[in-house]
């Protein structure tokens, strides 16, 4: 049964840091490539970030570019998000999610897998 179990999440000021995690168990998590994205009330899923199944590669949303960077362990079959300088329309819940097709890293529909999301608040 595979499991995506992310943490991090809270309340902080706009301008403060957060550090999410996502815990991966029962599957190969090396071959899979990973998502952050984000959905806050009323709006659609967006992306966040995605990196490849080695790490060597990342992408991000240009809203956050610069200010947000995902990274992974596979030894510990985790994927984080580092999220400095935080603005109050980070405000949402962020979701990871594990993909193995080929499908657009871009795109939540691509992603087999997904987390429960944690909730991230940002006050102005």
């Amino acid at each position: 049964q595979v499991q995506l179990v992310e943490s991090g999440g809270g309340l902080v000021q706009a301008g403060g840091s957060l550090r999410l995690s996502c815990a991966a168990s029962g599957l190969t998590f090396r071959i899979y490539g990973m998502g952050w994205f984000r959905q806050a009330a009323g709006k659609e899923r967006e992306f966040v970030a995605a990196i490849s199944s080695d790490g060597g590669s990342v992408y991000y949303a240009d809203s956050v570019k610069g200010r947000i960077s995902i990274s992974r362990d596979n030894a510990k079959s985790t994927v984080y998000l580092q999220m400095n300088n935080l603005k109050p329309e980070d405000t949402a819940v962020y979701y990871c999610a594990a993909r193995r097709s080929s499908g657009s890293k871009y795109i939540w529909t691509a992603y087999d897998y997904w987390g429960q999301g944690t909730q991230v608040t940002v006050s102005s």
